[in-house]
């Protein structure tokens, strides 16, 4: 195995993006040494990069959603074999735990193994949306799981069909205004919603969520809490930020028992992944980039203009 590899870095604070070579890291207790056949991208890491924001130091490597083979495994590693194919939740904030380089460390803690039903491409994208659902609050899957209703989510209206085959009760149009938006809301409900969960949250949304919480609610939100709260509101409600990534402190255990159950889940269809088929379906799907490493900033810019929907977009970094 060589000692160098390809990475896509960010030199420094909002920097434009770099291919560049990397010392490939050695995995430590615990850990193993993944060779990346695939990686996911989230509108988190167009935030990171556009924002400067939740990364201190740099240069930096960014992508948490990864999947590929085993290279080499570390002290006291019983759980995976060399060969093996995993998908893992990686870490954005620790370059040898990114994702959006060849090779990366992964804490075994939070890896599973790839059924054989599934590719790469598509165990790729699982780990990211799996951690902010369930650790940052039950949604659609793991709501239907655990047996909530109603289960209210916001969407185009093309993947409503979708969107009710995995547990959704209810889908309303995310392009409503926000006077409609309350209309519909209190036709389903006849009331306001005492638990909203804003996975955007940027100043908007966190507003149009606030206006509908009821009395005593919480609104839980991905990034910083934009919210004013006026001296005079004494309605108890309630801004709760939550962190998805299982590797924090706090969230560590959490984590790790979600993912012993997680491969079992996956291969008995419980959580259903995302697939290659086209948009019309009103389906989520794969969406494979060309490039490598390479296609992954141009691919950014679109979270940034608003032009993702439906998709999982993934980039194979070996064919950098």
């Amino acid at each position: 195995m060589p000692d160098q590899q390809l990475a896509l870095v960010i030199p420094s604070k909002q920097a434009s993006f770099e291919v560049t070579g990397r010392k490939i890291p050695q995995p430590g207790p615990g850990e193993v040494l993944v060779k990346l056949q695939a990686t996911a991208l989230n509108p988190f890491d167009a935030k990171i990069h556009k924002d400067g924001t939740f990364v201190d130091s740099y240069p930096a490597v960014l992508g948490t959603d990864g999947a590929g083979t085993v290279e080499e495994v570390g002290e006291g590693v019983t759980k995976f074999d060399p060969g093996e194919r995993i998908f893992f939740h990686g870490a954005f904030d620790d370059n040898d735990l990114a994702t959006f380089q060849q090779y990366c460390v992964v804490t075994t803690d939070f890896a599973a193994k790839v059924p054989r039903s599934l590719s790469l491409d598509q165990a790729c994208t699982i780990a990211c949306g799996m951690g902010t659902a369930a650790i940052g609050m039950y949604v659609i899957q793991l709501a239907k799981m655990s047996g909530f209703s109603p289960i209210i989510t916001t969407s185009s209206l093309r993947h409503t069909e979708h969107l009710k085959s995995i547990g959704a009760t209810h889908v309303i149009d995310r392009y409503l205004s926000l006077p409609a938006l309350k209309q519909a809301v209190m036709k389903i409900t006849g009331s306001r919603i005492h638990i909203m969960y804003d996975s955007i949250s940027i100043k908007e949304t966190q507003e149009a969520a606030w206006s509908l919480l009821a009395p005593g609610g919480k609104l839980v939100v991905t990034q910083p809490s934009l919210i004013s709260k006026d001296s005079n509101d004494f309605t108890g409600r309630h801004v709760v930020p939550v962190d998805g990534s299982p590797q924090s402190d706090e969230n560590w255990e959490t984590g790790k028992r979600l993912w012993a159950h997680l491969e079992r889940w996956v291969e008995e269809g419980h959580i259903r992944v995302s697939i290659y088929q086209n948009l019309t379906s009103g389906q989520i799907h794969v969406e494979l980039l060309h490039g490598g490493l390479h296609a992954i900033p141009e691919a950014l810019a679109r979270f940034n203009a608003g032009k993702v929907d439906g998709v999982k977009m993934v980039v194979r970094p070996q064919d950098t």
